[in-house]
């Protein structure tokens, strides 16, 4: 057992502080029954707590550590930034070079905004999609998050295609009205959804990986029959992008699936570690946005040139050549081991992965395409996560949380880990 006394105490004192001990829900541990690790340090892929335990890291900060912790690259270009100052509320040229890196390689859009987060990006999108199309309505999918701006905290209603209700306190339900939320990789719904609403939707928003609910991987006709049906209607294809942006190629789903959105969001990879979060599209309808258009979005933050230093020196090391094959090829070396472990030993248990993106399934189904097929019962989950602690090795405190392989994880790292994670799920499986 790992030591955990300087964590509580610390957990202890932010609780008289924070709601709940914590500035983001998913830290508090609640769901694997247990208190945070109160982290001190990352280097390469290891991070190591408050009391110098020391683990192996897949949660890499939710993932925008692609290149692991403390990589040297984004270290230096944070530091000689930082000697110029740390924020002006003023362009400064970083920006420009940062977009350059993205556009440039990058057929699916023609114009950025850069912004602070994931959600102020997805915000900020969806009030542009509502003023191009000069249209309502919004068409989620049920198991996709995209942020906590308030249309998007709804759930699905009682029939195939219904409008939301509030999953959150403080969201009005005038505003979930507004939210049409539908089933995952169902066509029929999709279809359905269209033919009743279709003149009023402003877009449908999608995680076309959707990675925050499980790893939910979507058949690529469905992705494609929402493409079409949107053009159809002259609604607006919006690819949340904010975790599979940079993460499974340097153009996201929309490259790996070779699938053209009209809006895309990014965040996480962009800031190498720091708050960051864009969202693109074609000329025209980025031309919406002030001051060019009347769609208001302003940010002090946003542009923010140490952000941008980081986006840089990190995005330049992800269009090197291989880098994405290594990433990949890595990551299926530690995964193929434990799947194959886990079904000759005959244990309900496989991960799923894309890319460098890898969830822990128990449910025995290799493909899970929807919400509602995860297994609610987390207690395997959370015999493992905390298994795997004791061991060494830092996985989100979530079972519906995805994990990521960084570029800092060796294959002999990836060998360690793979060997505790066999370790791990004979205890959870034996018990």
């Amino acid at each position: 057992m790992i030591s955990k006394r300087t964590s509580e105490s610390l957990f202890s004192k932010a609780k008289e502080y924070f709601p709940g001990g914590v500035n983001s829900p998913v830290r508090a541990f609640k769901s694997v029954d247990g208190n945070p690790l109160f982290m001190k340090k990352g280097d390469g892929c290891y991070i190591w707590d408050e009391d110098d335990n020391q683990f192996i890291d897949f949660c890499c900060s939710w993932g925008p550590l692609i290149l692991g912790h403390n990589h040297p690259t984004v270290y230096k270009n944070i530091i000689e930034t930082l000697q110029n100052g740390t924020s002006f509320g003023a362009p400064t040229r970083l920006e420009n070079e940062l977009a350059e890196l993205i556009l440039s390689s990058n057929p699916f859009i023609d114009k950025i905004r850069f912004v602070s987060s994931g959600t102020e990006a997805v915000m900020s999108a969806l009030r542009m999609a509502r003023g191009y199309t000069k249209r309502n309505k919004i068409v989620k999918f049920d198991g996709c998050y995209h942020g906590h701006t308030d249309a998007m905290l709804v759930k699905a209603g009682s029939g195939l295609a219904t409008f939301g209700t509030s999953s959150s306190a403080g969201v009005p339900e005038s505003f979930a009205q507004e939210t049409i939320v539908l089933p995952l990789n169902d066509i029929n719904a999709l279809n359905q959804c269209f033919e009743q609403y279709g003149d009023d939707i402003a877009c449908a928003i999608i995680e076309p990986i959707p990675a925050n609910n499980g790893l939910l991987l979507q058949d690529k006709e469905f992705l494609l029959a929402l493409r079409e049906i949107c053009t159809k209607y002259n609604a607006l294809l919006f690819f949340d992008e904010v975790i599979s942006g940079f993460r499974v190629g340097f153009n996201g789903a929309a490259g790996l699936y070779n699938i053209s959105p009209d809006i895309i969001t990014y965040g996480k990879v962009i800031g190498g570690g720091l708050p960051v979060g864009a969202y693109g599209a074609k000329k025209e309808i980025m031309n919406m946005i002030s001051p060019d258009g009347p769609v208001y979005q302003a940010g002090t933050l946003s542009g923010n040139p140490v952000a941008m230093a980081a986006g840089i020196a990190q995005l330049s090391e992800c269009l090197k050549d291989g880098f994405y094959e290594d990433q990949e090829e890595r990551t299926l070396f530690f995964v193929n081991q434990i799947n194959d472990f886990a079904e000759e030993k005959g244990y309900d248990f496989e991960i799923v992965t894309i890319g460098s993106i890898f969830w822990l399934s128990f449910d025995g189904k290799k493909y899970i395409k929807r919400a509602d097929q995860i297994d609610s019962d987390m207690s395997k989950f959370n015999s493992l996560f905390n298994s795997l602690l004791d061991r060494g090795v830092y996985i989100g405190p979530s079972g519906y949380e995805v994990g990521f392989v960084s570029s800092a994880h060796t294959k002999e790292i990836l060998q360690k880990a793979a060997d505790l994670f066999k370790e791990s799920l004979d205890l959870v499986f034996k018990q």
